[in-house]
């Protein structure tokens, strides 16, 4: 319960000191464009809010889609606005910016204070030619997200570019003010995340949210990222289920997004058909970005994830003293005395439900889906980064390949994407992975629709 408090006290402290209207959740057949730099191009946070959409709202398919490439300021976006975001043919398009922008070592140079300024107003010019281009653009939703913070305030080392997170603070500033002005949404990464971050260093001056360089966010730092913009959605509290019985009455007396049929109550058991209208979310336990050893799971210590975003409640009232036995499709799920019963029992957080199990397979589903589109992501970096600045962009021909073999022996960036460009750079190919994509897709919302299950509490 002290941990739940301590959680909800962090989310509160997260509140923007301009109340923002709830973004507009993404609607069935959305083609959803999410453009940033390399913290969207790694894809943990898109990829989570997807398999949010996925499991808690399986009657309304849609398409997510990451137009991230690492090192992206402002005027790179635009260079590849027409042909690596509206190529994508969206209805939505979350734009993010700020990180590199704002710079780097420069931070520790002499006159920091001009360049630095110099630096925004660039990224302020470059981020008008986007504006302007989006306006031409009435059929399509446009939100506006400032960047996930810098993490300048942690002790665990000192290589720190201080001056950095004020500058970024700056570009959120005329985003939000862009978006005020054009009536479009704005998530505010920037100042919840860093709001929760400096509460939870003042215990120990260590931590970090984001990561050992500052910068990127492990997977952790991305569920709260992705807990964030879900509720700027205004999805927060929008339960998986909630069923409340009343065992001494055989009375069902709510089923929130869910239905409960069939109630039966015999010598103190029940018994009831039970079909929710939405998956759990399955977390997580591994770390899978390379450099950080943030796992999923470990964010539910930061905020209250489950409580807003993962409920799923089997409350029964009434029972007899004594321990119980939970069953459902006669698979036993696990035991718990009648007071937890009468309290209730998140069932989102109990693996061995078959709903729960039901969630893991489209998590895997939309790992893999995420997997495949890195790779295209790995080609728009080659073309944004490398191709399209020497006026060989989409050239993709042999001339372009030996240049990228020549330059990728000193340049350690060109080299770590040159593999996948060696196959990428074939558009049958890359034909062949959108459709595995699509297939993925397409079999998920044919997998994540809830069923029914037969649900027995039995007195040991």
């Amino acid at each position: 319960m002290k941990k739940f408090l301590y959680a909800m006290g962090l989310i509160a402290a997260t509140l923007p000191a301009k109340a923002q209207a709830p973004v507009k959740p993404f609607q069935s057949n959305d083609r959803v464009v999410f453009v940033g730099n390399s913290i969207t191009e790694a894809g943990a946070y898109v990829s989570y809010i997807y398999l949010y959409y996925m499991t808690h709202f399986p009657g309304r398919p849609l398409v997510i889609m990451n137009a991230g490439v690492g090192g992206d300021r402002a005027g790179d976006i635009y260079r590849r606005l027409e042909y690596d975001v509206l190529a994508k043919h969206p209805n939505v398009i979350v734009l993010t910016f700020g990180m590199n922008d704002t710079g780097y070592f420069e931070f520790n140079g002499d006159n920091a204070a001009e360049k630095t300024k110099e630096r925004i107003a660039l990224s302020h010019t470059e981020f008008n030619k986007i504006e302007a281009r989006l306006l031409q653009l009435p059929s399509v939703t446009k939100i506006l997200m400032a960047s996930s913070p810098y993490d300048e305030t942690s002790k665990f080392n000192n290589n720190v570019f201080k001056g950095k997170q004020k500058a970024m603070l700056e570009i959120a500033n005329f985003q939000e003010a862009a978006a005020q002005e054009h009536h479009w949404g704005f998530v505010d990464l920037l100042r919840p995340l860093t709001t929760i971050n400096e509460k939870l260093q003042e215990k120990d001056p260590n931590f970090t949210l984001i990561g050992p360089d500052r910068i990127h966010p492990g997977n952790a730092g991305h569920l709260v990222m992705a807990a964030q913009f879900l509720k700027d959605q205004g999805l927060a509290g929008k339960p998986v289920a909630n069923v409340q019985i009343d065992a001494a009455a055989a009375k069902v007396k709510q089923a929130e997004n869910c239905q409960v049929s069939k109630l039966a109550v015999t010598s103190g058991n029940l018994h009831f058909t039970y079909l929710a209208q939405s998956l759990p979310f399955p977390l997580d336990t591994v770390s899978r970005i390379f450099g950080n050893s943030q796992k999923q799971v470990d964010a539910l210590q930061w905020i209250p994830f489950t409580e807003e975003f993962n409920q799923e409640i089997l409350q029964v009232q009434g029972l007899a003293d004594g321990d119980y036995t939970l069953k459902m499709d006669g698979h036993v799920i696990g035991h718990w005395p009648a007071a937890a019963f009468s309290q209730g029992i998140n069932l989102a957080l109990q693996p061995e439900t078959p709903e729960y199990k039901q969630a893991q397979s489209i998590m895997t589903l939309n790992m893999r889906r995420a997997e495949i589109e890195a790779r295209f992501r790995s080609y728009a970096w080659i073309q944004g980064n490398y191709l399209d600045k020497r006026g060989m962009r989409m050239q993709d021909d042999a001339a372009a390949l030996d240049t990228i073999r020549l330059y990728a022996k000193t340049d350690g960036f060109l080299r770590f994407h040159s593999g996948n460009y060696e196959t990428a750079q074939y558009k049958e190919l890359r034909d062949v992975w959108q459709q595995e994509i699509d297939t993925i897709i397409k079999l998920v919302y044919k997998l994540d629709k809830p069923v029914p299950h037969q649900v027995e509490i039995v007195k040991n």
